[in-house]
Formats: C-alpha cells, sequence, structure tokens
C-alpha cells in the first residue's frame, strides 16, 4: 500500500499492540515515529510499578516487567511485550529505524535519550490543542482532570486535601469507589465528561491540580489548563511539573508540603499567571506552532528528494 501510494515520508504514531513493524526496515523513504509514551522502554507504557517509578527495564533488568506482570497485571499478557523489548531500545524495529523520533516532553526526550537514543535523532515537538473558551476572570476553586488510577495520584491528594478547599475532580477509573469514600466534603466527584465540557468548565476554577506519581508522557490536560489561562499545581515528579517549573505557569510542590497554607497562597498569586499561561500556550501549544514546528521536520527529511520538500506545506506532505 506505501509503494503504491508512494508517500514522499512516512509518520508513524502507534504501532501498539498488532500492527507490523517489520515493514520499516524495508521501507526506503525517511521515516518519523512519534513517542506518546514510554511503551518501548516498559511493558506498562509508565515507568511506574507498586506506587514508585520504576526504571528496571530500561536500565538492563529485561524480565523484570514479566515478573511484575507490569501489562495489565497479567505475565502472560506480559510476555509478548517483554519478548519484544528483550534487546533494548536497539531490539524495537521503528524505533531504530527512524529517522527522527519525536518526543513531548522534555521528560520523554531525556529519557529517551539516557536510554541510548542518539540526541540528533530525538525532535521535541510538543502536543498542540485547539484554541478555546479563556478568560482573565480569577475563578473559584481547583480542578483535576484525568483518569482515577493509582499512578494519577488522585488517592494520595484527597487523603491530604483540605475540607474547606472546593475541588471538582472530572473524570472515571478502577479507583472512583476509593476516592469517593475518602473524599472530604468540599470535594465534586464530576465523572467523565465530554471534551467540550471540560474546555468549559476549566477556566471557571482558580487552578487545575496534577498531582500524578509517575513521569507521564506529555498530559494534554496541561496544555487545556493554559489555553484556558488555568494556572497549575503540580506535584513534583512528572513531565507536568517540570514544564511548570520551567514555564512559571503555576507552582510545584512536594507531597510533604502543608497543603491548606499552599493552596491558600496559589490562591491569592495564580491570578497574575493568567495572562502568562495564555502567553505560554500560544507560544509553545498552539496549532501554528506545531505546525510551523513539524513542517520544518518534514522539510529537513526531505530536502534531498526530488520534489516533495515545495510540496509540503501546512504540516502535509503530499
Amino acid at each position: 500500500m506505501l509503494r503504491e501510494a508512494a508517500p514522499h515520508l512516512v509518520h508513524v504514531h502507534n504501532l501498539f499492540p498488532n500492527f507490523g513493524r517489520s515493514w520499516v526496515r524495508r521501507w526506503p523513504g525517511p521515516l518519523v515515529a512519534t513517542l506518546h509514551n514510554f511503551r518501548p522502554l516498559c511493558a506498562g507504557a509508565t515507568l511506574y510499578r507498586d506506587g514508585a517509578p520504576c526504571t528496571s527495564c530500561p536500565a538492563g533488568d529485561r524480565w523484570a516487567g514479566l515478573r511484575h506482570g507490569c501489562y495489565r497485571d497479567s505475565r502472560l499478557a506480559t510476555l509478548p511485550l517483554a519478548w519484544a523489548g528483550r534487546h533494548g531500545l536497539a531490539g524495537d524495529p521503528l524505533v531504530a529505524r527512524a529517522d527522527r523520533l519525536v518526543l513531548l516532553s522534555d521528560m520523554c526526550r531525556d529519557t529517551y535519550v539516557r536510554a541510548g537514543v542518539a540526541p540528533r535523532r530525538a525532535a521535541l515537538i510538543p502536543n498542540f490543542v485547539p484554541d478555546g473558551p479563556w478568560s482573565l476572570k480569577p475563578g473559584k476553586g481547583w480542578v483535576f482532570v484525568g483518569r482515577l488510577s493509582p499512578e494519577k495520584g488522585i488517592q494520595e491528594l484527597l487523603r491530604l486535601w483540605p475540607a474547606d478547599e472546593p475541588l471538582d475532580v472530572i473524570g472515571d477509573g478502577p479507583l472512583s469507589a476509593p476516592c469517593r469514600a475518602e473524599a472530604p466534603a468540599g470535594v465534586r466527584f464530576l465523572g467523565a465528561l465530554p471534551h467540550s465540557e471540560v474546555r468549559a468548565l476549566l477556566p471557571k476554577h482558580a487552578g487545575l491540580v496534577f498531582p500524578s506519581l509517575c513521569a507521564e508522557g506529555a498530559p494534554l490536560v496541561y496544555l487545556e489548563a493554559l489555553a484556558a489561562g488555568l494556572p497549575v499545581l503540580a506535584l513534583r515528579g512528572s513531565a507536568v511539573s517540570q514544564a511548570v517549573d520551567a514555564q512559571n505557569t503555576g507552582r510545584v510542590i512536594g507531597w510533604d508540603e502543608p497543603l491548606s497554607a499552599v493552596l491558600r497562597d496559589s490562591s491569592a498569586a495564580f491570578p497574575g499567571l493568567r495572562l502568562h499561561c495564555r502567553d505560554i500556550y500560544e507560544q509553545h501549544y498552539s496549532e501554528s506552532v506545531w505546525s510551523s514546528r513539524m513542517t520544518e521536520l518534514y522539510r529537513e527529511l526531505t530536502r534531498h528528494q526530488n520534489g516533495p520538500a515545495q510540496e509540503i506545506s501546512g504540516g502535509v506532505a503530499k
């Protein structure tokens, strides 16, 4: 099919779980692959296990994921992934063959470079989200948006959350029941909402709370918050906390800091960051910025072919 279509460039986003990879070694043209998570390094894709970050497999213990059943809590389900990853990144046909690997955050890029990806092949091009409703008018209360699962840190957050601080929890997942049981009085569970409703609700809050316990790839909720002019309170350790620190889009704290005082101080400081958050969105995470970066990558890889470079426009290679 690719030979018939004769594209100037092939860009692969996700071949997991059951799409073939052997063809990439035979494809003669430029090849780009976006790595949305840590699956090539970790059967669970999160570099997280048993309540803590885990780098056993990329550190060389290739069968750790199988011993712990890291994919779907099943050794049987993990076996094909462990076998495929037994030689590390060098044994992954797509990662080994791609001319460029697109990484979505500084933390992702650093992780893959430490695991053996040559820096020249690692292109940092964050995702984008469409622009949406936003307001400089300060909102009230806090909001969490995400899956209610162990790696997201929501249960640990609720155990520390002050009863007099309002928090809206948007999302669902396996920890829904225990989270509801442990939540203090000021917490509302709104369940899983349509994307449009989430975007409309974000700017009505004082800030987004991001308590993830794992590194994360590049959560879109951070981009959505900035598009809505919403500062972020992040717990240290994730790609989002690293971005908040680097871009001054909120505050990063540790789990041992007194949450009541942090929330009180952040409520006072965050209104002054709303315009800055919008600026960061427009500079780094808008559709036009993403399109420009991706187009330049495509131009670079197709520059020496006959004709394709001038046929690339708006981020789309014909």
